[in-house]
């Protein structure tokens, strides 16, 4: 089946070669983000899509919540900020916080993961590379991110995903990644 296949080659890219992502191919990714599952159809998510001059704006957010939060670690702030600097397109997904009704919101966050993994199975159909970053470089916990895209009311920061066309050596390198049998981590009732 080709969606196991796709499931199970998905990487995370995080090199990318320098030239820009179509607009139309963008519109492909948002478009296959609002068919993941929701329930009662609340549709909770919004793109925030970072390219040109807000993209040398984020660059600077990042740089400096990781300079701030790894003042001692210069190897790691410049290895994060690699895949900001290199990457034509960012884009910060976020999920309706319900006022007064915590289930709705955190059901709204699982549909928002959802709909980011949408995404990450369509930009490998479309010869994308995808990786979707919620620590370090994806600012999800750091209040500067929710000023950087309007401090919309009742939003909640999923991740931020960085998308463009992959750079070949680095895919050339990459390792099949393994994981635990599903066995291993089952239960049968």
């Amino acid at each position: 089946m080709a969606v196991i296949k796709a499931l199970k080659n998905r990487r995370a890219i995080r090199n990318y070669e320098s030239r820009e992502v179509e607009r139309e191919k963008i519109g492909q990714l948002l478009d296959a983000a609002t068919w993941a599952p929701n329930d009662g159809m609340r549709e909770p998510w919004s793109f925030y899509v970072i390219q040109g001059e807000a993209k040398a704006r984020y660059e600077k957010l990042a740089t400096d919540y990781l300079k701030e939060r790894f003042p001692t670690k210069p190897h790691l702030v410049e290895g994060s900020l690699k895949v900001v600097k290199n990457t034509p397109v960012s884009i910060v997904v976020t999920a309706d916080i319900v006022p007064d009704d915590e289930g709705a919101s955190q059901d709204n966050e699982y549909a928002v993961c959802c709909a980011i993994h949408s995404m990450w199975l369509a930009a490998k159909e479309l010869n994308l590379g995808f990786v979707w970053r919620t620590r370090g470089v994806g600012l999800v916990r750091d209040e500067r991110l929710y000023e950087f895209i309007g401090s919309p009311e009742h939003k909640k920061v999923i991740g931020t995903v960085f998308l463009g066309y992959p750079e070949g050596e680095a895919l050339k390198k990459m390792k099949m990644p393994s994981r635990t049998p599903f066995e291993e981590k089952t239960v049968w009732l």
